[in-house]
């Protein structure tokens, strides 16, 4: 199977179905039989502005990471002081001080 498959006749897929074999089973064989030439393998080419475009994103990403983690302690910490808020002035809620005053703004 594996000399079928360096032939390049069948694909791994194909090969599998005629022989009834899993692909896993296939993989095996080739490390099994250290078959380097069959493994797929993938080449990746990147120019120098590529990279320092992928670097270039891959740190916005985290600064923007940061600014929601941010933002959103933020929001718990806002949240934290409505809720004291609407204690301290009696309300049962922080949805029912939030009412009173939309309705004091409109």
């Amino acid at each position: 199977i594996l000399d079928e498959l360096s032939i390049g006749k069948h694909t791994k897929s194909e090969l599998c179905k005629l022989y009834s074999i899993a692909p896993t089973t296939v993989n095996e064989w080739i490390k099994k039989y250290n078959r380097k030439d069959l493994m797929n393998t993938r080449v990746k080419v990147e120019t120098k502005d590529e990279i320092s475009r992928i670097k270039a994103l891959q740190k916005e990403i985290e600064q923007l990471k940061k600014l929601l983690l941010k933002k959103d302690l933020d929001a718990l910490v806002l949240d934290s002081y409505l809720e004291v808020a609407a204690e301290d002035l009696g309300y049962k809620s922080v949805a029912e001080l939030k009412k009173k005053l939309r309705d004091l703004l409109l």
